[in-house]
């Protein structure tokens, strides 16, 4: 490691901590470090883009903290980052280090995008187990919040993990699976950056097959036992997802895709990257800002979207691209998820809870959309203690104060449904809870906090989620 680099490291962290100290500003030194949704600007001392392991593990030894890690900050509450940190930016440190396709394995470094890991197996027919719906995010950021997709028969990202290398606030380098310690493996994915920089992940392939797309609408309470009856069990499945019509929340339109031995109809292997999304945005527009437009999505363009049953590559399904969802401009409004989880028996309840509550403080919902996940195999924070069904609320709001303070309200009594019907909330999303809800809905938090104690004894790894939760 060159001198002039750890001198830099140096000099941010002993800046950083005079600016602090004595309370001078930071407006000429610090950079903004923002979320998609713009809503949670803050500032920090400096980023850092490394590209090797020895820079990390100088970055996070001569630092005394706080660090935060960022990847490509589509968590929406700040849990990339805090007030006056070091951040390391992770989207340099973005190599494949290894993949056997015998063994159908991968190993990257975790700044990598799924977009491009997916690029680079689709040449040996391959494809990832379990990822998110879209591709720009980073495996880093993935592992971090234990991300999941519309995979039947599976659940958490940690299902395809087969280890983890995780730079500790000592900067130490360790590998972690759940054989090897384990405390850390389950500690770190899922831990939001609370334990360490994860590097380094080994994940489980499989095969790039071909699948057909097929929907069915129904009431939405008949979804249950279409799921269980028709999909849950059969082996063919591969995507299935629901989409809730807002605002009325009483029809649902089940989309899933199917291994198939037909020619493709698609011509791509996977979805090319597209200048403009501008069909998109007019969608997106008209469902939220028209007064019928929530009418016309469902009773006119989404009739003509899947007035087909196309046949495309599995790898070509798994790679969307979030710019899709992006609007011109999120100044005076912009676009925000949140997601609730519930064991699969909880469904009849907890479904006519939350549509109760979108209706009674009149949220400008754009889709709910329900995934299936089997339980998990026993992180710290886990999100799915059990089967469970998972309702993805995208909607719009105002960035006002004013608006804040709205969703804040109805965040807390979705909140409080979930857990009453011995769910969670998923911690991504903007940071609404309170002490009590996150530790009713986490109750293994103690046991991370500890973990963290342990191993990063000065708080080094900080972020906006541990900021609230961490005390």
């Amino acid at each position: 490691m060159n001198f002039k680099f750890r001198y830099r490291i140096k000099a941010v962290c002993l800046l950083a901590f005079v600016l602090v100290s004595y309370g001078l500003s930071a407006q000429d030194t610090s950079r903004i470090v923002n979320d998609i949704t713009q809503l949670n600007p803050i500032k920090v001392n400096a980023i850092l883009h490394l590209t090797t392991t020895a820079e990390i593990v100088t970055a996070v030894k001569k630092c005394t903290g706080p660090i935060s890690i960022g990847g490509g900050r589509y968590s929406m509450g700040g849990q990339t980052a805090t007030e006056n940190a070091l951040q390391i930016d992770m989207r340099t440190f973005n190599k494949v280090l290894y993949l056997s396709k015998k063994d159908r394995e991968i190993t990257v470094q975790t700044g990598i995008t799924w977009h491009k890991l997916l690029e680079y197996i689709d040449t040996a027919n391959l494809s990832v187990k379990i990822m998110q719906s879209y591709s720009n995010f980073t495996v880093g950021g993935a592992l971090s919040v234990n991300a999941h997709g519309r995979y039947v028969g599976l659940g958490p990202i940690i299902l395809s993990v087969k280890k983890i290398k995780i730079i500790l606030a000592n900067g130490d380098v360790v590998e972690a699976s759940p054989v090897t310690n384990s405390e850390i493996f389950y500690g770190a994915i899922g831990g939001y950056g609370g334990l360490g920089v994860i590097t380094e992940a080994t994940l489980s392939l499989t095969d790039n097959t071909r699948v057909e797309r097929s929907d069915t609408l129904m009431r939405a309470d008949e979804y249950k036992n279409y799921f269980f009856k028709r999909l849950r069990n059969d082996s063919t499945v591969v995507f299935s997802s629901a989409d809730i019509y807002p605002n009325k929340y009483k029809q649902i339109r089940s989309v899933t895709y199917r291994l198939t031995q037909k020619k493709v109809t698609v011509q791509y292997r996977i979805k090319p990257v597209e200048k403009s999304y501008k069909f998109n945005r007019f969608v997106y527009t008209l469902i939220s800002e028209f007064p019928h437009g929530k009418w016309v999505r469902q009773h006119m363009i989404d009739p003509v979207l899947y007035r087909k049953n196309p046949v495309e590559w599995r790898n070509y399904e798994a790679v969307s691209n979030v710019e899709e969802l992006e609007p011109k401009s999120r100044k005076k409004s912009t676009y925000v998820l949140e997601e609730y989880f519930v064991p699969v028996e909880n469904f009849e309840s907890f479904y006519p809870a939350m549509s109760k509550i979108l209706r009674d403080n009149n949220v400008n919902v754009i889709n709910i959309s329900i995934r299936n996940a089997h339980p998990d195999p026993g992180t710290l924070l886990a999100w799915a203690r059990t089967e469970v069904f998972s309702f993805v609320i995208y909607y719009k709001q105002g960035t006002g104060n004013t608006d804040k303070q709205k969703v804040e309200t109805w965040t807390k009594q979705l909140i409080d449904a979930a857990i009453a019907n011995n769910g969670t909330y998923y911690l991504p999303y903007q940071i609404h809870a309170s002490l009590e809800q996150f530790a009713k809905a986490y109750p293994n938090a103690t046991k991370f906090f500890a973990l963290k104690k342990q191993l990063d004894p000065t708080n080094k790894f900080r972020n906006k989620l541990w900021d609230a939760y961490y005390k």
